[in-house]
């Protein structure tokens, strides 16, 4: 039975981080607006440490196909600070709450996204500190763009992690009854 489980979870988490993929892919017509952030929180909620996988897998596939140069270095770290935002909060959150700090969370993290990649284009790029505060400055308008498109998204985080927290007991039940016949 425990090789099920692994053989699931390996399964479900990388359609989970193929989904990042596509999520970002499909609204690259729309700058710094995306539901990567709103689905990384959505899969922290429900498999705590172990939503790191998915989000791998999608830094990797972005990588892959975009090309692993200096831009992609600060991904190996940036969604890590979403997901452990996301694990100090509460794990039984009441829902009243959690649908109000759940986006703001999101949208927080979509405004500061330009602060969070900066210590890497200053090690990078040899950045002093003036000249890295004035690339943050100049990201400004699209962090703001980026927050809002996160915390509107982010209304989303609560009703999709108790969809997927369904879907994944309803699964676990559905390989048991499977097995079952086998």
């Amino acid at each position: 039975m425990k090789s099920h489980k692994k053989i699931k979870n390996m399964i479900v988490f990388a359609m989970l981080g193929a989904i990042l993929f596509a999520g970002k892919i499909v609204f690259e017509a729309v700058p710094n607006i995306h539901p990567v952030a709103c689905l990384i929180m959505v899969y922290t909620v429900v498999y705590r440490r172990l939503a790191l996988i998915p989000i791998y897998i999608f830094v990797f596939l972005f990588g892959l196909f975009y090309g692993f140069s200096t831009w992609w270095l600060p991904y190996l770290y940036i969604w890590t600070v979403l997901w452990g935002m996301t694990m100090l909060l509460p794990k039984n959150m009441p829902p009243k709450i959690a649908m109000v700090v759940y986006p703001v969370i999101c949208g927080l993290f979509g405004l500061l996204y330009g602060t969070f990649y900066a210590p890497a284009q200053a090690i990078l790029f040899h950045f002093n500190f003036k000249t890295t505060l004035a690339w943050i400055a100049s990201g400004l308008p699209f962090d703001a763009l980026h927050g809002i498109g996160n915390l509107a998204m982010g209304i989303l985080i609560y009703p999709l992690s108790k969809a997927l927290s369904i879907i994944d007991k309803n699964y676990s039940c559905f390989v048991n009854k499977v097995t079952l016949y086998l």
